[in-house]
């Protein structure tokens, strides 16, 4: 068994590292060598001809790429060296019409093509993710052994006909703005009550037992045993996709009132200071390792990661 990774970044590396150690030997595609991933035995290279000379056919490739142009870009250098019947996975945040548009390209030339959500942050990646796959049953039928391997336990699931699996993906980020936007409005409350109040130990105790009880708690009560609140900078940062999600809402006329208000708090985070946005800010750091304040290509990627319009 084995799987090709085409970006080796924070989620590429780390699923490369979780592969290898569950005995997926994986060949990643990088400009430049990744030391801490080769001594793990991580195959790196830097050109496709060797990339894909080192994988079995049929080939299983997994892209670990910023949404928009690169895609693209990508797919174009590396269809020529592909055959028939290989399968080519996105597993980025791609804006779902761009993947049913490049799922049609593919399969032009008899590749799958796959559109891969992917969740579960860094730490996902590294111990067990989680995967919302649309595409071809007979490319699923292909990647699902390995994709099984590194999801959590019912971490994995084919959401069905192409495009299917990044739109998911978009409405799950949805839900995550929202739930972040309430523990952010959380936060601002126990540290405005006029209480002393631990908050560290008041999120540790949600974790056990409580209806609010989750990942994102955790999370939370994680980050302020590490980090003062105070010193984060309350500017969120983020790509843009949930922008989408809201337009995509307004052109079907399906009410998203909780998920739209989140957005334009985000916008607000860019503004004014808050216990909020800090808390906002701690969380996307703790599961994505989203920078604190503006970043100037997080910025520039959320004007050109969707090609396709709404």
């Amino acid at each position: 068994m084995n799987l090709g990774i085409i970006g080796l970044g924070k989620m590429g590396g780390n699923l490369a590292l979780q592969a290898v150690e569950k005995g997926i030997a994986v060949v990643g595609k990088a400009r430049s060598k990744k030391p801490h991933l080769e001594e793990k035995g991580v195959t790196v290279v830097d050109d496709y001809e060797s990339f894909t000379s080192l994988l079995e056919p049929p080939r299983v490739i997994y892209l670990s790429l910023p949404a928009g142009p690169t895609v693209d870009r990508v797919l174009r250098e590396l269809v020529s060296y592909l055959e028939k019947g290989d399968v080519v996975m996105d597993g980025g945040n791609s804006f779902y019409l761009d993947s049913i548009r490049r799922e049609r390209e593919m399969w032009e030339k008899g590749i799958y093509f796959l559109d891969c959500g992917t969740s579960g942050g860094i730490e996902g990646a590294r111990n067990g993710a989680c995967f919302m796959v649309g595409g071809k049953k007979e490319g699923i039928k292909i990647a699902e052994p390995i994709l099984k391997m590194l999801a959590v336990e019912d971490g994995y699931v084919h959401t069905g006909e192409p495009g299917s699996g990044h739109f998911v993906k978009l409405v799950h980020n949805g839900i995550e703005f929202a739930m972040l936007q309430a523990i952010g409005e959380g936060v601002a409350l126990l540290r405005g009550s006029g209480f002393k109040l631990g908050l560290a130990e008041i999120f540790k105790n949600w974790s056990h037992g409580s209806v609010i009880r989750g990942w994102l708690v955790e999370l939370m009560e994680r980050g302020l045993r590490e980090q003062s609140i105070d010193t984060i900078e309350s500017y969120v940062e983020d790509t843009g996709e949930v922008n989408w999600l809201v337009q995509d809402a307004l052109n079907r006329e399906i009410p998203i009132p909780v998920i739209s208000h989140s957005i334009m708090e985000l916008f607000k985070s860019r503004e004014k200071d808050s216990d909020t946005y800090r808390a906002i800010a701690l969380l996307r750091h703790g599961f994505g390792g989203h920078p604190f304040g503006k970043d100037e290509y997080i910025a520039k990627e959320r004007k050109i990661s969707r090609i396709t319009k709404i």
